[in-house]
């Protein structure tokens, strides 16, 4: 699930130059292009401004990042590819695999296989930290940062937080974290069990900090799969009072979301806990394959609060409109970005005030103040 919808609507979304070889260039690939050219973005998502979005981040990012790596392409496939390494390793009897992949076949709970399969392949012995099942993720995660193929959507992401936008994940995977160090942003991976960070982030103090409230791979006792493994958290009057604010007050943007309202531990942070959720206005783009169940989904979801978007008929038409869209929101204006503080900015109409000041402060002849010295308002 990821999109956004033709209904109210501003600026075009600018055609894509799609990729040699692909259906965009068959004839009802030029239907497809002149759609895409014409669509609209809903007006009211538009004109937030990034401070006031909180991006959700899901499995379908890691899928258009990186779609070389089948495990961060969803829950089925990330079991999957953990028993395939299990398996390789010898680290779970060739019955138990056996057994695991038939309850991934017909299982809709994924948690609860995950959940079983990380107790099948760690000590037994309390919070002793998992043995095998890290070895497993480590062998399925290796080497993320090569396998960045298209950081389109990453880059969509690092602009919005550079502006002041929120990011939390349910992915286990750190490629965001992992892009914005090389573009030399101050990235942190934060973990719900972190109390103190978890605070600093929802004031709005780690401004580069990715939220992972399943916890992340690196670190698999820190994993968790159902609401019991948050309870010093979720009975935290102080931690959940900050966390339900930021979805009373900021709106919240599901990008790759297939199953995120659908996730417990979502659901006790956020969803069922936050009342009046109909009075709210969040977002999540999706992929509109079947038109009576997208429409029933928007449906659904506004009594969530929630506006389903479509973003198109195809995946590939993700991380262009992701794009886009980014551009659109990061056009809006601050609404004081026109006050300017004449003791921290000089804004270029300032110049003749600026050299008065540095003759009043005792320089004999003051240099010359180029427009190209002013600091940027942006």
């Amino acid at each position: 699930m990821h999109d956004a919808p033709a209904t109210p609507a501003s600026l075009a979304v600018p055609s894509v130059e799609p990729p040699k070889g692909s259906e965009m260039d068959s004839p009802e690939g030029a239907t497809v292009r002149s759609e895409q050219k014409y669509r609209k973005f809903l007006k009211s998502l538009i004109r937030k401004q990034p401070r006031d979005l909180l991006l959700v981040i899901g499995t379908g990012v890691s899928a258009a990042v990186a779609p070389g790596i089948p495990a961060l392409c969803s829950w089925r496939s990330c079991i999957e590819a953990v028993l395939g390494a299990a398996e390789q390793l010898e680290v779970l009897h060739p019955g138990d695999v056996a057994e695991f992949r038939k309850k991934v076949a017909k299982e809709r709970d994924l948690l609860v296989v995950a959940h079983d399969l990380i107790r099948k392949m760690s000590p037994r012995t309390g919070d002793t930290k998992p043995n095998f099942f890290q070895d497993c993720l480590m062998e399925v995660f290796d080497n993320l940062e090569q396998h960045i193929q298209n950081p389109v959507v990453l880059q969509s992401i690092l602009r919005l937080m550079e502006r002041g936008t929120m990011v939390l994940t349910t992915n286990y995977d750190n490629l965001l974290e992992i892009f914005g160090q090389q573009q030399g942003k101050p990235m942190e991976s934060l973990d719900l069990k972190d109390k103190d960070k978890v605070l600093q982030w929802a004031r709005g103090h780690v401004k580069y900090g990715v939220l992972h409230i399943h916890g992340l791979y690196t670190d698999p006792c820190g994993m968790v799969l159902d609401p019991s493994g948050y309870k010093d958290v979720t009975q935290d009057p102080e931690v959940m009072e900050v966390l339900q604010n930021l979805y009373r007050t900021k709106s919240f943007l599901f990008l790759g979301c297939g199953e995120t309202l659908r996730d417990q531990i979502f659901q006790a942070l956020f969803l069922y806990t936050v009342k009046n959720k109909v009075d709210l206005e969040h977002y999540m783009l999706v992929l509109k394959e079947n038109e009576d169940h997208f429409f029933k989904l928007q449906a659904d979801m506004l009594l969530h609060g929630i506006k389903v978007v479509s973003y198109g008929d195809c995946f590939q038409q993700f991380p262009e409109y992701v794009q886009d869209l980014t551009a659109q929101i990061c056009k809006q204006r601050s609404p004081d970005a026109d006050r300017v503080d004449s003791t921290t900015l000089l804004g270029t109409s300032c110049v003749d005030c600026a050299k008065r000041k540095l003759g009043e402060s005792g320089t004999d002849s003051p240099k010359r103040i180029k427009e190209s010295d002013m600091p940027s308002l942006e």
